[in-house]
């Protein structure tokens, strides 16, 4: 006897008022064709003015669910509800008198339904049960009875008496329904309970994984960026190979982090995905120059043979699709140890998909682990983790990436003889004169003479950033914060900015938005440089307005390559306002 439950009864009511104006004109029909009388159509009239009483009183609790009922509105829910079965079976009484022995039947069966329908639905509120309740209770028990006296027929009782039954099959038909209702209510609230603590343990795994990417991505930075700075060096062939484990063992470390960071993102369904033109060719040719070497080293040959009519350019995610192909090339590489890898690139027009099969001669999967390779943390066996490394979670990845671009990755190997894996990407297909625009940076000398502002709290890092810029013949002005960054950008003119986000006194974003806001540098290409790579962060300097978003450890080609592109940006823009 809540607010909940009578509004509750006025929802179920309101809904249910065509079904019940629907049978009064079907019960209608059939009293005047039992009785040639005029009766039951002013019976239909009074129905239809109860029901539109009923619609009036209850009006307030649909509108205004929550609120609490006053004792006096209760007592007029009540006897609203009284009135309208009073009305609605009493045609039974008329029914009863003049339909003869079909109308009795039809009477008594019309007010056991009234009887169900009702305890059905208020069953939940004891005092609107009622009241709907005992007047069907007196036509159904009572119409019997009155007709055993009147017409002294005694065996008429016999009606009464398997009403009485009726009614207590009813009771323990509504008992149980309220015990199961109560029981689904306690379910449902105890799912929201531990939805809401799904939602904080997941908020703080988030939370940790983003902690703990910017500390690992931090001091592997740093790792990174000093073996490649070393790498320049004049070094003997020793010193060399010693730089390249370390540069290799960095490379997995990073790759690591990133695979365990974005199936946390696939789990928690916020993976999300870009859409920009690539070149196919140029992106499949950088990846075969990046395994080349590494399937050399084993002594296995890898071809990459791409159909004459496969687009060059198309628009999809690059970097998803890249990330799909460098684990299925990576996966071919590591378990192949003879004979040959082959990329078959192809291309379906009807459909606009593109079909990329990795095939190599390798050992093969069994085919009873077959079916298991794409499970999150699973490899054949133990000896694979133990013999050639790695997490499990590349090939579960991958799928599930291609799955959430409205594709598919199957696989098909025979032990000993080699394996076949297909990824199947809907793409959009990009004429090549719509992508022959380039930007003035292939044509200009790149950084030579660029002034850039670079903001990282970390001097490990600014010291590295003016190691692998300042040789492109760029001049690298340093700041601790991002105080300092609105302070220089407020007071010298540059070609383009770096900024970190976490830092002490103004972190990145804020700093983004105060040199954004006016000055010198407001139209500067901005670049956030960060440890901080989940996708809540990227959407958070999306907002700021940042020409790009690159994550630590620096890859310098990249960082060359964005730098360059923002500065011909900044010239063109400037050459257009001249």
């Amino acid at each position: 006897m809540t607010v909940n439950g009578y509004a509750m009864v006025a929802q179920v009511r309101h809904r249910e008022l065509k079904t019940r104006i629907g049978l009064a004109a079907f019960i209608t029909l059939t009293a005047w064709f039992l009785t040639q009388s005029f009766w039951p159509m002013a019976w239909f009239g009074a129905v239809v003015a109860t029901q539109v009483l009923d619609w009036f009183v209850f009006r307030p609790l649909r509108l205004h669910p929550t609120r609490e009922p006053t004792t006096r509105y209760k007592v007029a829910l009540c006897a609203t509800a009284a009135i309208n079965v009073i009305v609605y079976s009493g045609i039974a009484a008329w029914l009863w008198v003049a339909g003869g022995e079909p109308g009795r039947l039809f009477a008594i069966i019309q007010v056991a339904g009234g009887l169900l329908h009702v305890s059905l639905h208020m069953h939940h509120v004891r005092p609107l049960l009622f009241s709907a309740v005992i007047p069907h209770s007196l036509y159904f028990l009572g119409l019997p009875v009155l007709g055993a006296v009147v017409d002294q027929r005694p065996e008429e009782l016999l009606i009464s008496v398997g009403g009485v039954l009726y009614m207590m099959h009813l009771v323990v038909t509504v008992r149980q329904s309220s015990m199961t209702t109560t029981a689904l209510q306690a379910a449902n609230t105890e799912a929201r309970v531990e939805r809401r603590k799904a939602e904080v343990a997941s908020a703080a795994k988030s939370d940790f994984l983003a902690v703990i990417s910017h500390e690992i991505r931090t001091p592997m930075n740093a790792v990174i960026s000093a073996a490649n700075l070393l790498r320049r060096t004049r070094l003997d062939r020793e010193q060399r190979e010693h730089v390249s484990m370390l540069l290799d063992a960095g490379d997995v470390l990073v790759g690591l982090l990133n695979d365990v960071l974005d199936f946390s993102k696939i789990e928690a369904g916020k993976m999300e995905l870009e859409s920009s033109v690539m070149d196919l060719r140029e992106k499949l040719g950088s990846l075969g120059r990046l395994w080349q070497p590494r399937a050399s080293a084993n002594g296995v040959r890898l071809k990459i043979q791409i159909d004459p009519d496969v687009p060059d350019f198309i628009r999809t995610d690059p970097l998803r699709l890249q990330q799909m192909l460098f684990n299925l090339l990576s996966n071919a590489v590591k378990f192949t140890e003879d004979g040959s890898i082959t990329v078959l690139v192809e291309w379906q027009a009807a459909d606009s998909r593109l079909v990329v099969s990795v095939v190599d001669t390798g050992c093969g999967i069994p085919s009873a682990r077959l079916v298991h390779i794409f499970d999150s943390f699973a490899q054949v066996d133990a000896s694979t983790t133990r013999k050639f490394g790695g997490t499990g979670l590349g090939l579960a990845i991958s799928r599930k990436l291609a799955e959430i671009m409205g594709g598919s990755l199957t696989a098909e190997s025979v032990e000993g003889r080699g394996s076949t894996f297909t990824l199947s990407l809907p793409v959009e297909f990009v004429a090549q004169e719509t992508t022959q625009t380039r930007r003035k940076a292939e044509v200009q000398a790149g950084l030579e003479g660029r002034v850039i502002l670079a903001a990282d709290d970390h001097a490990v890092n600014r010291r590295i950033l003016t190691l692998l810029l300042e040789p492109h013949g760029c001049r690298i002005v340093l700041v601790e914060n991002g105080a300092e960054a609105v302070e220089a950008a407020r007071t010298q003119r540059f070609d383009a900015i770096l900024m970190d986000m976490q830092m002490p006194v103004m972190d990145g974003l804020e700093a983004t938005k105060r040199i954004r806001a006016g000055g010198l540098n407001q139209r500067t290409p901005l670049i956030a440089l960060t440890a901080n790579a989940m996708d809540v962060h990227r959407s958070a300097w999306d907002e700021t307005g940042v020409h790009a978003f690159l994550t630590k450890p620096i890859d310098l080609v990249l960082l060359a390559a964005t730098l360059t592109e923002a500065c011909a940006a900044r010239d063109e823009a400037q050459g257009a306002a001249a």
